[in-house]
Formats: structure tokens, C-alpha cells, sequence
């Protein structure tokens, strides 16, 4: 589905800063007395059983929900926000977090990264190297087990929406249909007509999001439990949400999960290209956390005016493929409101906000238009689909590019021209980028292609891109390794992987940095073959903040049958900056060692910042990378951002995000008359936010006088205030 989103524009600019305005709030606490919210709190084991008979004593209007058991001991609860205020105090109670929403995370690429090259290996059974034997669960929105090219590889599964033992995605008679579950399922091991990472690897299916591949963390947590219960050997989580945290539970369900010997894999997000940008759960520590990179693609560009850099522009399903190969006329949008025959034989750049963008592609064809070219009102790149098919080329770009194009149509060079480019080993812009808030841990870990991925869907294939489709080539690889070396740990595999992966470059030969592809492109072949291991595979040293100095420790794990000999290579010498490795260090066979490393920073002599790189070792044969990352002052992630309304299909409804990075004690998001900042209502309140992305559903009183309105979200935390303020039409 097409996401419409309808930007707001802050007084203060889009950093969500404090406003002058001063509005009148009424009292959040008599607010709570009536709204609720589910939360899922975590209790010490020990004390479950008395905890729950007194929540069912003392609180008889808080429903439970759903229990945890595995990946730790708790309950999903629902009840006004007063009544689970009073009981958060409830000393038995260590940890509780609201329910987040998540949502799918949308030669070929499965040869690109060296599955066919390992059919050549062998196991110690002396099997093929297929994945046969090792079970990957895949939480999703379901498998099309019917699916030819599925049959054979599908094992059994558990429906957690449906609470049954047939994990089928949604049909249309259910609801919004779904396939996103059965084209990670086939990336990992379709086994037909197209072949995945691992074909013989067995699937098992966990229906954890619903109809149109929408969920909760209560269902994935389930979903996760139910997983483990099965025994599975990986788990793979095609799905997130824009939470940058570390400890939220899905983040923490798969640290368990991989501490009970599983291998998990997660997509981290298709919110690029800005920082700080990866979700949970592809924050978890102990995962593996995947962005997306382009494997060998032919792609189209173009240049606009004398600008002779290439923009690259995605196409959007729905429309029809662009096949221009002349010099066209593009205008913007207001020239286009003007008057619509302006469209006739040219390109129009329209700015993707708002719910009338479908609206706008349709007049542009109507109007004769040549093609559309869409933007993203924000960095946060688009992904998506029109509802109803065009038969003129609609293509996206970013936000940077049609600013860019936007400026030469306004200094009267409105000529563009386009291009082919087969590309391969580059990261694309919707892939999230860390790194992580609080920890400061390098995410992503490795990437894999997720670019124009053709994989099965229910009733045939389709090609699709987006994070959800390069954890699956992950997931699929560790299955590989898996079936090759049946004693390696989580920690093992993940290193295996992070250690042998190619660093990639952008167009412009400068590296990308580690918070954006991590220790860089998987290569399979690499991995089951590596016979030298370090774990932790990244280093993050953290903020410095005064002259100081942080060790950091990780293994060498020698997996070959000869004494090897390593050697660390300190990065270029720099001002301020200090590094102490220790010797080469000899590793005897099937042996480990743990080394230090010794960062030294005095942040006088550095500009404040982030600093990434990569420490070489050496074994005489091979050279390999580590990445690292530290920073210096306290790092200019986002206090408050992100504030962000989107248009509901249900009349008057609109739902809104917020991003608090350090959480809030008080928060309320209210509406506001927009001349006299009169109170109206408010939209949403709560009490103990904890930080990261916030996404409500709010209702607008349809008895308002249809116009532009004032929203503000009042924010309490450390006895700080801060109020940041945004306008929104009603129609």
C-alpha cells in the first residue's frame, strides 16, 4: 500500500526545538484517569505466581493478555494508564515497556553472494552444503505453504494472530491480503522454479502480523517463544519499527534467544538515509542485524541541467517503466497548479505528501504529463506502491535530488536527461543506519542485496526490495554455515559473517561508514571456509568526553589445525589519538585467545563527532577487518524529532509519531485553535514514555470547522519543559 503521509512543518525548524508559544495545558494526570494503553512488564521469575494473584486482587480493570514464559518471565497487560502508573511501583516488577506496533520491513542476488559457489563444499556427512537439516523459523506474516516451489522445504509453523497450527498469510477474505512472509521464505529455501540461499533448509512459519503485515510486540514476542520452543536453529525477523533502542523487549527476546544457542537474524529498517535510524528489533546486540545493499543491477539515473552528478530513481509499482532515452522539460508542482495544460509532454516533480498524492499522479496524467517524478518530503526515504495503476513512468527520488532538481527548474534549466548504470556492492538510501542510542553499538552488522529481489509470493513471484529482503540472504547463509560447522556457537556464525564481508565503497570510491553497512557485504563462501574467528566482531569504545583512555577486549579463535600467527594493524596515526595493540600473537590449533585493545582519546584535539574505521589483523595470509566506532562529546543524536502526522483510511483519523530519545515523564499531544492557541483537546497522553519512536492513532472531532489547527506536544522529563508545535489541515 501506498503510505500517505502528511508532513507538518515546525516553527522551529524540523529539529523539533522549543517554541515560544506558550499554551495552556490542562492536567495530564486527570487525562490518564481515562485513556488507556497496553504495556508488557517483565518480573522476576521467583515471584510470578504471587505477583499475578495480587494484580487479579488489587487491580480487577487490568486485563492480562498474554503471558511470558521463555524468553523471560512476564505479562502483556491492558488498563487505564492511572492504574498501571500505581502498579509500576510494584517491587516485583523489574522492567516494563509500552507495546510497540511493527510492520514488515519491505545475475541474482542468491548467486551474488556465493550460494551457488559453496554447492561445491561438503559437510561432515559429506552432503552438499543446502541447509539441509537445520530449521529456520520465520516470523512474519505467514507462508503460503501451498506455494510449488515451498512444498518441500515447509515444515510446520504456529499461527500467533489466529492462535491455530496453520501459519498461512491473510487472504483477501480476511482482511488486507499479505505476502511479504512467503517472499522471505522463499529467499531463504524456495526449492522450484527458483532456488533460495539454503534449498533445502526446512521452514518453519510464525504468523505474528496480521492483515496488511501489521503486528504488535506482544505477537512477535509470542512468535519468538514459540520458536524456541520448536528448537529451531535461526530465527528471522523480516519486520521493525523506528525505535533506536537497545533494550526494548523484541530487542531483548532475541538476545535470549540467541543465549539459548539460536541464531537470529533481523532486518534493520527501511528508515535510511539518516542516522540513528535503525529500529528494534534490529538493535538487539546479540543479533544479526542487516541492512540492504544492490547486487548486480542495471539501474536508471539522470541529470538535470548542467549538473553532470547522476541521481538515481527508483521506479514505483503501479506505474509504467520509464523508457525515455531524449532530453525532456520537467516543471514543479506550483507551475502544474497554475494551470494544467503546463503538463502536456513534460516531467512534473511533486513533492510525495500528504493523501492526495495518488490524486495529483492521476491529474498529472490526465493533463498529458510525459512521467512523475516523486521526493520525499523528509531523509526518510519512500517506499511503497500506488493503490491504482498508471500508464505513465512514476519514479522517486530523495529528498536531497528533488531539492536539486526543484533548484534547476527555478534557475531556468528545467532540462533533464536520463541513463542506464549496472551497479553492484552499494548501499541503498531506504537501508537504516545506526548507530544505537544509549550502548553507542555499531548496527548494522553486515548488509546483503534488498534491492529489486525476486523471490515467491502467494500465487507466484514477485520482486520486492527493502531490509525484509537481505535478512533472509543472511538467514539463508547462516544456515549454510550451520549445516558445515553443526558446533558453532550464535557468536561463531555471526563472526563468520561479519569477519569475511566485503567493505563497500560509494560511486565516489569513499568508504561508507561503519554505522551505515557494519563490517560490509556478506560473502558465503568466505564464511564456511574461515578458519580464523574474532568475536566481538565490532568494537564500539563509546563517548569521550574528557582526556581518558576505554579497553576493549574480543577472541581470536584459531579453527584451523596449524599454529597461526596474528598481527593488528593500528589505524593512521591522528592528533589526540592514541591506539595500543598489543604484539603479533600466536593462536595454537583449535585454540582461543583474548587480546586488548587500549583506545586513548583527548577530545581537545578532535572536533566533536563520530570517528569509525576499520582494525586490520593479519595472519600471514589473509587480512581482515574489524570495525570500529567512538565518539567525541556527547553525539548530536535527535532530542525530540520526527514529529509526524499520517491520514488514516477511517474518517477523521490520523495517526502520529514522535521520536524522545531520553523518553519523557510527562507527555501530551494536544489541539490547539490556531489565531487564539485555545485549548481543544487532547489528542494523547502518558505518563513514564519510555525514549525512542512513539506512533499513536488519533481521533479529530469531526464537529471541527474544517481549516488549519495548531498541534503541540508538551513534553516533561528532569523537570525540564519543552513544547514543539506543528500545523495540520483539516478537510
Amino acid at each position: 500500500m501506498w503510505i500517505k503521509w502528511l508532513m507538518l512543518s515546525f516553527i522551529l525548524g524540523s529539529g523539533g526545538g522549543q517554541t515560544s508559544l506558550n499554551p495552556t495545558f490542562p492536567s495530564i494526570k486527570q487525562e490518564m484517569n481515562h485513556q488507556e494503553k497496553s504495556i508488557i512488564v517483565m518480573v522476576e521469575k521467583e515471584k510470578f505466581a504471587e505477583f499475578k494473584s495480587q494484580l487479579q486482587k488489587n487491580y480487577p480493570n487490568i486485563k492480562i493478555k498474554s503471558e511470558f514464559h521463555t524468553v523471560f518471565t512476564g505479562l502483556s497487560l491492558n488498563g487505564s494508564i492511572s492504574d498501571l502508573e500505581k502498579l509500576s511501583h510494584n517491587p516485583s516488577i523489574i522492567g516494563s515497556h509500552s507495546i510497540k506496533n511493527y510492520q514488515v520491513a519491505e545475475e541474482n542476488s542468491v548467486t551474488f553472494i556465493g550460494s551457488e559457489q559453496v554447492r561445491g563444499l561438503f559437510d561432515t556427512h559429506n552432503q552438499r552444503l543446502t541447509g539441509k537439516g537445520i530449521k529456520v523459523g520465520v516470523i512474519d506474516t505467514g507462508v503460503d505453504y501451498s506455494h510449488p516451489d515451498l512444498k518441500q522445504t515447509y515444515r510446520g509453523g504456529y499461527d500467533v494472530i489466529d492462535k491455530d497450527y496453520e501459519p498461512m498469510e491473510t487472504t483477501r477474505e480476511q482482511g488486507e491480503p499479505t505476502l511479504h512472509g512467503t517472499h522471505v521464505a522463499g529467499i531463504i529455501a524456495a526449492n522450484g522454479n527458483i532456488k533460495g540461499v539454503a534449498p533445502q533448509a526446512e521452514i518453519y512459519a510464525y504468523r505474528a502480523l496480521g492483515p496488511g503485515g501489521a503486528g504488535t510486540s506482544e505477537s512477535v514476542i509470542l512468535a519468538i517463544e514459540k520458536a524456541i520452543q520448536d528448537d529451531v536453529d535461526i530465527i528471522n525477523l523480516s519486520l521493525g519499527n523506528d525505535v533506536n533502542g537497545p533494550d526494548l523487549p523484541t530487542s531483548l527476546a532475541l538476545d535470549r534467544a540467541v543465549e539459548k544457542g539460536i541464531v537470529t537474524v533481523t532486518s534493520s529498517g527501511n528508515s535510511g538515509p539518516g542516522l540513528w535510524t535503525v529500529g528494534s528489533p534490529g538493535t538487539a546486540g546479540k543479533a544479526i542485524s542487516v541492512g540492504a545493499s544492490v547486487s548486480p543491477t542495471t539501474v536508471q539515473f539522470l541529470t538535470i541541467g548542467f549538473n553532470k552528478e547522476k541521481i538515481m530513481m527508483a521506479p514505483v509499482e503501479g506505474s509504467r517503466p520509464w523508457t525515455f532515452n531524449q532530453t525532456l522539460r520537467v516543471i514543479n508542482e506550483e507551475y502544474f497548479k497554475e494551470e494544467q495544460k503546463h503538463a502536456l509532454g513534460n516531467v512534473i516533480l511533486l513533492k510525495a505528501e500528504g493523501n492526495v498524492v495518488e490524486k495529483k499522479i492521476k491529474q498529472a496524467e490526465q493533463a498529458g504529463a510525459k512521467a512523475v517524478i516523486l521526493y520525499s518530503p523528509t531523509e526518510k526515504s519512500i517506499i511503497g506502491k500506488l493503490q491504482e495503476s498508471v500508464n505513465i513512468p512514476v519514479i522517486w527520488v530523495s529528498k536531497k535530488n528533488g531539492d536539486t532538481i526543484n533548484q534547476y527548474i527555478q534557475s531556468q534549466q528545467p532540462y533533464l536527461r536520463t541513463g542506464k548504470q549496472v551497479v553492484q556492492d552499494l548501499l541503498t538510501s531506504f537501508s537504516s543506519r545506526g548507530p544505537v542510542t544509549t550502548t553507542w553499538g555499531i548496527k548494522p552488522d553486515v548488509v546483503a542485496p534488498g534491492y529489486f529481489i525476486n523471490s515467491t509470493v502467494p500465487g507466484g513471484y514477485e520482486r520486492m526490495h527493502g531490509t525484509s529482503m537481505a535478512a533472509p540472504h543472511v538467514a539463508g547463509a547462516c544456515a549454510l554455515i550451520l549445516q558445515a560447522h553443526p558446533n558453532w556457537s550464535p557468536e561463531k556464525v555471526k563472526a563468520s559473517l561479519m569477519n569475511t564481508s566485503k567493505v563497500m565503497q560509494q560511486l565516489n570510491g569513499q568508504t561508507y561508514r561503519v554505522y551505515e553497512q557494519g563490517a560490509g557485504r556478506i560473502q558465503i563462501a568466505k564464511a564456511v571456509t574461515a578458519d580464523s574467528l574474532f568475536y566481538p566482531s565490532s568494537l564500539s569504545f563509546g563517548i569521550f568526553t574528557r582526556p581518558s583512555k576505554k579497553v576493549l577486549s574480543f577472541k581470536i579463535d584459531n579453527q584451523s589445525d596449524k599454529a597461526k600467527t596474528y598481527r593488528l594493524n593500528v589505524p593512521k596515526r591522528d592528533e589526540g589519538v592514541n591506539w595500543d595493540v598489543p604484539l603479533p600473537v600466536t593462536v595454537q590449533p583449535h585454540q582461543t585467545k583474548e587480546i586488548a585493545v587500549t583506545l586513548s582519546v583527548q577530545p581537545r584535539f578532535k572536533n566533536k563527532g563520530i570517528y569509525d574505521g576499520y582494525l586490520e589483523i593479519n595472519d600471514s595470509r589473509e587480512t581482515f577487518s574489524l570495525p570500529y566506532m567512538y565518539m567525541v562529546s556527547i553525539p548530536d543524536y535527535p532530542r525530540v524529532m520526527g514529529l509526524q502526522v499520517a491520514a488514516e483510511k477511517e474518517k477523521n483519523t490520523y495517526s502520529y509519531e514522535l521520536f524522545l530519545p531520553e523518553g519523557a515523564d510527562e507527555l501530551g499531544v494536544a489541539l490547539f485553535d490556531k489565531q487564539s492557541l485555545q485549548f481543544i483537546s487532547y489528542l494523547d497522553v502518558d505518563v513514564d514514555v519510555e525514549r525512542g519512536m512513539r506512533k499513536r492513532k488519533i481521533t479529530i472531532d469531526e464537529s471541527l470547522v474544517p481549516g488549519a489547527y495548531q498541534i503541540f506536544a508538551f513534553v516533561k522529563k528532569h523537570r525540564q519543559e519543552h513544547v514543539v508545535n506543528s500545523t495540520i489541515t483539516i478537510e
